[in-house]
């Protein structure tokens, strides 16, 4: 007899505001957020169409994990990473289940703990040298002074240094301008992406210049074998001995891919939860002088040193960049392909659907936080996340495998920031995301006030500490979106 439990794809209710031909495309290209949230009543799964095709919507933690944990069966795909994948090739973030293991292996060792002291020692380095760049009374797109930030500490923890000025300045517009088209791209039905309209011009120049910015480099450093204790260097080194069959190690291409991979989520995502933050606290001064008064007593305890040693003592800053993800997950919405047949939550699901998942959904789901749309750091103090309602890297094999140097990044730059630096919102309209590929914070302003703080030991230590360094560290590597 055939099996009557396993309900159908039919049976799950289709989001409302469906419209012909069109489906769901207008309210997520107009709103996607509030689209996205008006879903969070549909406690398990909901239909959303884009144009004839239709993808299932998980709103339930417990499914959502699930489909985490299998990766065999719900695999990288969909329409996010079929335009991320015209960037980073198939790099870890974007590969197939097939690939992945492969070269998640070979990537694993540049992402070890013990790197991370290294890694702590340029993001402080280069978030001193930037707080002490401004000057009192700046007006600044803090969002754009992160993407600053990052680049530079992504490119010495990948290459043992920066680039030329010039090819910094290049490679972030480009990087912008990339990551910018990404969500638009996606929404856009194939035969108009194709269309040589301007932007589809200037997208494909600056992926090309991207592309040719990173291989140049590869060229160079496999022309010369020296380590360079840099990402790049532990890339080139690595070899897969559980491998069978295959390479050994990764190619000039896969370099390639897992470089711009590991670039392009090293600065892009960790400057937007870094200007969110910001933001934050600019919005929250009570929450603001209460990170200050920890810095300034974790800055004179170290005679002013920012380093790894430090995070155990950052408990608020911590806090602070758990919350800022909470409410603006970089990767708000994610999509797998089912490589075969399979049920989940008792519907049957047929190979090639698509799945939707979204940690902006959960994140502020009322049943599972109290006040979700309140910024409220406090709310992890003894506690830890939860690994199935807290998913801001995702979760099971393929959760971002630089969660902890994102983490580490964002905290010491964060405390460098508030060291020196009052933050005050400016204007009066509440600020609003920029829905890309990621909760962009692209054109948010802050003002900045020079701290006028008794603390005087401090603050000329910390200004001491914030004088640029040549010297390199021990090994780095950026961070990707969730992998």
């Amino acid at each position: 007899m055939p099996d009557t439990t396993t309900a159908t794809v039919a049976s799950i209710p289709l989001a409302p505001r469906a419209l012909p031909l069109l489906g769901h495309a207008l309210p997520l290209l107009r709103d996607p957020l509030a689209f996205i949230t008006s879903l969070s009543g549909y406690r398990e799964m909901v239909r959303v169409r884009l144009g004839p095709s239709s993808a299932v919507m998980i709103c339930d933690p417990g499914l959502t994990r699930q489909v985490f944990l299998n990766d065999r069966v719900f695999d990288k795909g969909g329409a996010i990473y079929d335009r991320i994948r015209e960037v980073i090739g198939d790099g870890l973030s974007t590969c197939a289940y097939p690939l992945h293991r492969r070269q998640r292996r070979l990537c694993q060792p540049s992402f070890h703990p013990t790197r991370l002291t290294g890694y702590a020692a340029v993001f402080a380095r280069a978030a001193q040298a930037k707080a002490a760049g401004w000057r009192d009374g700046d007006v600044v797109d803090i969002t754009q002074e992160m993407m600053t930030l990052t680049t530079r500490a992504t490119m010495e923890t990948m290459f043992s240094g920066a680039l030329p000025e010039e090819t910094m300045r290049r490679a972030l517009t480009d990087t912008s301008t990339v990551v910018s088209a990404f969500f638009r791209r996606m929404m856009t039905p194939a035969l108009l992406r194709g269309l040589p309209t301007p932007k589809k011009r200037r997208y494909d120049e600056a992926r090309h210049r991207l592309s040719a910015t990173i291989e140049g480099i590869i060229a160079e450093r496999r022309a010369d074998p020296t380590d360079h204790a840099d990402l790049l260097s532990a890339l080139i080194g690595a070899v897969d001995d559980e491998s069978e069959g295959g390479e050994k190690q990764l190619s000039d291409s896969e370099l390639a891919d897992e470089a711009l991979t590991f670039f392009l989520g090293g600065m892009e995502t960790t400057a937007i939860t870094l200007a969110w933050a910001l933001h934050l606290l600019a919005e929250n001064p009570h929450v603001q002088r209460r990170l200050q008064a920890e810095t300034d007593s974790v800055l004179a305890e170290g005679g002013g040193t920012l380093d790894a040693g430090r995070l155990p003592s950052l408990g608020l800053a911590s806090r602070v960049v758990t919350e800022t993800l909470r409410l603006y997950p970089p990767a708000w919405m994610m999509t797998r392909t089912l490589r075969e047949d399979a049920e989940l939550g008792g519907v049957r699901l047929k190979g090639g659907s698509t799945i939707v998942l979204s940690p902006y959904l959960l994140h502020r789901r009322s049943d599972l936080y109290a006040e979700p749309n309140r910024f409220d750091p406090d709310r992890w103090l003894g506690a830890q996340p939860d690994r199935a309602t807290y998913i801001p890297f995702g979760a099971g094999p393929r959760k971002c495998i630089g969660d902890q140097f994102a983490l580490t990044e964002a905290i010491l730059a964060l405390t460098a920031i508030v060291a020196r630096w009052r933050l005050v919102p400016v204007g009066h309209e509440p600020f609003q995301p920029k829905v890309e590929t990621s909760l962009s914070s692209r054109g948010l302003r802050l003002r900045l006030d020079e701290r006028r703080t008794s603390d005087a030991d401090t603050t000329t230590a910390v200004r001491s500490a914030s004088t640029p360094s040549t010297t390199t560290a021990g090994g780095g590597c950026p961070l990707d979106h969730q992998e």
